[in-house]
């Protein structure tokens, strides 16, 4: 392989079609062709039909997941650029079998640690419906909620939880929190109060969930523990969809066991279009926008292009399999 064939590079899943214009990809013009999708395909055939023709791929988040029998696929396929600093739905020991390499661009939290507030926000104050009343010709429909003197209950109380729950003190909120590795001596430190979980739940009127999804916390959230929480909570997940049994979240929202959540991330996304958590007039659903800001789209783009190039101009020294 030489320098100057043309590598084919993808851009998946840019679904505001902006890549083009948070980077500068003019570097690249005379050494790749580069192809952006807008739209998600999700079958594994059609991904796989999708990626076939290119020598890289650019993937956003987890939006398009590429597990073994999917790489295995893609014989042609040599370089993996994933925006964040770690992926989950890239399987690297396959990759790395397959002589592929993968390369992650830097991250931030901050978006998400705002966003999340002005989801809490939103529902303390009723704004969708709000909103939606004066829009449709109406006036006051409903009386909000303060915040001061209510307890936020943090699921986690890593770098984003811990900023989240800065701003909840900032309010003036009671702050408890409760992980699987959290001790009293490290909440301590953060100015918060350790709670078991059962408290965390019992206790919080909103509970904001801060932890990565795992095999330990897959369905953490679910029936067990919303039956433990006042039926004037509200619930808000911005980390992943599987954290939180979404049977039993539609369930507490359906039956009033649950007095609202705010969910941004799901089991399969795009969200289905006739999925429950769309119509429930308690429920507050985005579309995973937590962590898209224009400053962080600038890191993950222009890392990408970065990386792109570093990776061609290393070439002459890498020994890049052949396609399989």
């Amino acid at each position: 392989m030489t320098t100057q064939s043309r590598m084919k590079v993808a851009i998946l899943d840019d679904y505001q079609n902006v890549s083009r214009e948070m980077a500068d990809w003019s570097s690249l013009d005379q050494r790749v062709d580069l192809t952006v999708f807008n739209d998600h395909v999700a079958t594994d055939d059609d991904v796989i039909a999708r990626l076939l023709p290119f020598d890289i791929v650019c993937v956003m988040r987890e939006r398009t997941p590429l597990p073994r029998h999917i790489l295995a696929r893609l014989a042609g396929l040599k370089l993996i650029v994933s925006t964040g600093t770690w992926n989950a739905s890239i399987d690297e020991a396959a990759a790395a079998e397959f002589g592929i390499e993968i390369l992650h661009t830097g991250y931030a939290s901050t978006p998400t640690i705002e966003f999340t507030w002005a989801l809490i926000l939103a529902m303390a104050r009723n704004l969708p419906q709000e909103h939606q009343s004066l829009r449709s010709g109406g006036w006051q429909i409903s009386v909000g909620d303060e915040l001061a003197g209510k307890t936020l209950g943090l699921l986690g109380l890593g770098r984003v939880g811990s900023a989240v729950g800065k701003i909840g003190q900032a309010f003036g909120m009671n702050v408890v929190a409760w992980s699987q590795n959290l001790t009293p001596d490290t909440a301590a430190q953060h100015g918060v109060k350790y709670a078991t979980k059962d408290e965390l739940f019992a206790t919080s009127d909103y509970l904001s969930i801060h932890v990565r999804l795992s095999e330990r916390t897959h369905h953490l959230v679910g029936a067990p523990e919303f039956a433990r929480m006042k039926r004037t909570s509200r619930l808000v997940n911005t980390s992943r969809g599987p954290i939180v049994d979404t049977a039993a979240l539609v369930d507490a929202l359906e039956t009033g066991r649950l007095a609202g959540a705010a969910v941004d991330v799901y089991d399969t996304e795009p969200l289905a279009p006739d999925h429950p958590l769309r119509r429930l007039p308690n429920a507050l659903a985005t579309p995973h926008i937590g962590y898209v800001s224009k400053e962080l789209y600038r890191t993950f783009y222009g890392d990408t292009v970065r990386h792109v190039r570093r990776w061609l101009d290393d070439l002459p020294t890498r020994d890049v399999p052949p396609s399989r």
